[in-house]
């Protein structure tokens, strides 16, 4: 299998071990690690975004890791515009660019090309929110099909996230999410990729949370929360969404101890697997799944 001359795309759901093997995957190919991550981009959140340490690994390149400030925001288009220089940069040391993270939309980015939907005003994007948590997942999606008849087939009825993103487009533009992605071109064709998902068995996946959650606080987590805080982020920026600034917080002030806020922790970032999981289903099916037993016989055919 030569994939030498392939823009390779490591997913898989959090904790499934994706930069261990697509460190191995470049030692095997004489290829470069870039990110697809959206939380390991920022510098203060190395433990809490379990960011792989380029130290521990030198003799793999590691790019778009931990340089931006979780004081300002950072978007899917501004990673879109890093990534595709970051690439051509490494194919032209004549290395294969091996992409890793667990962002789905990130991929699609990359993949499909970025939609420039026109900006929603915040209002109408709670309405519609509102509205959806009113009527629950199973009414409102078919309540977006009356609206959005390209919505059929195209969306997962349990996704509810891209459920209430094609309901808010549709209602603003008057035009379906699926005719702005019809419009849309990727810089590269699909020829050009090998994609490759690693598929943890739930009950496993689960294991490897609760162990990396518990790992995490004994690395320093409260305290690079600490210096989170100290930075006075706004709650609007991304970096706040990541899984445990809020429940350290807690910890901090007193509201929760310490094996809440790991239990709380945990649950977290279990939903958040299952969330990641869910979009692959219905946006990654010609990926190559990869199950974690048959990690070393595909290294094997490399």
């Amino acid at each position: 299998m030569d994939l030498k001359s392939k823009i390779i795309l490591i997913s898989g759901p959090t904790a499934s071990g994706k930069s261990d093997f697509a460190i191995k995957v470049a030692k095997k190919i004489g290829g470069e690690i870039i990110n697809a991550d959206s939380m390991q981009v920022y510098k203060q959140l190395k433990i809490l975004s379990a960011r792989p340490d380029p130290k521990k690994n030198r003799k793999v390149k590691h790019h778009l890791y931990g340089f931006q400030d979780v004081t300002k925001n950072f978007s899917t288009g501004n990673w879109l515009n890093l990534v595709i220089k970051k690439i051509r940069e490494v194919q032209k040391r004549e290395k294969t660019p091996i992409l890793v993270g667990g962002t789905g939309l990130y991929f699609k980015a990359l993949t499909d090309g970025l939609v420039k939907i026109p900006h929603i005003s915040l209002k109408l994007r709670n309405q519609i929110r509102n509205l959806q948590k009113k009527l629950g997942q199973k009414k409102f999606y078919q309540k977006l099909l009356k609206l959005d008849r390209y919505s059929i087939g195209k969306i997962n009825p349990t996704d509810t996230q891209r459920s209430i993103r094609a309901y808010e487009v549709k209602m603003f533009t008057k035009k379906s999410l699926h005719e702005w992605f019809k419009n849309t071109k990727s810089n590269f064709t699909d020829d050009d990729f090998f994609k490759v998902y690693i598929d943890y068995p739930r009950q496993e996946l689960i294991k490897r949370i609760n162990l990396r959650t518990r790992k995490m606080i004994e690395n320093g987590a409260i305290k690079e929360v600490k210096k989170f805080i100290k930075l006075k982020v706004k709650k609007d920026k991304s970096a706040y969404k990541a899984i445990g600034v809020m429940e350290i917080k807690d910890y901090l002030n007193k509201e929760k101890d310490l094996e809440q806020i790991k239990e709380k922790i945990a649950i977290k970032t279990r939903q958040y697997a299952k969330r990641q999981s869910t979009w692959a289903r219905g946006n990654m099916m010609s990926w190559i799944k990869l199950k974690p037993q048959d990690i070393n016989k595909f290294l094997k055919k490399i």
